[in-house]
């Protein structure tokens, strides 16, 4: 196995996603790609591209969450670890779908945020999207409740 994709999006569970990963690419000594897909723009009717103060918030999160990604980064490598880091933008099931392809990802490792089938329902699943069309296994790291 040489290539293990990681999408990563800073939620509770991406320290666990990024621990199970590592501990996959150490044994089967295998490289990481750390994925970040920030949603994209919205669009707005009649604005070529959005307004001011929306460009300026976006952005600032796109900054952000590239600085995480090269923590992230850091981090793995520091351990060890041969690590690429992709920020892109777009549909997220689609980017890591592509992405997969596009790294010749031979495993899928990625968090699932356990809301529950009615907001699966109404918002969707990133994890199910990924599950139903990838072509390779997906390992998936559930959320763990602390209560």
């Amino acid at each position: 196995m040489k290539n293990i994709l990681v999408p990563v999006d800073f939620s509770d569970v991406t320290t666990q996603v990024v621990e199970t990963a590592r501990r996959f690419a150490a044994a089967f000594q295998s490289r990481l790609v750390l994925l970040n897909v920030a949603e994209p723009e919205p669009d707005f009717v009649g604005f070529e591209a959005g307004p001011p103060a929306v460009r300026v918030a976006t952005a600032h999160d796109y900054k952000v969450e590239h600085h995480r990604l090269d923590d992230l980064k850091t981090k793995l490598v520091t351990s060890g670890c041969d690590v690429t880091a992709l920020h892109i933008q777009g549909p997220i099931v689609e980017k890591i779908l592509h992405e997969a392809g596009e790294q010749q990802a031979e495993l899928i490792v990625m968090g699932s945020h356990g809301h529950g089938a009615f907001y699966d329902l109404l918002v969707g699943s990133v994890t199910q999207g990924v599950i139903k069309d990838a072509r390779c296994p997906v390992v998936v790291v559930p959320a763990v409740n602390k209560e």
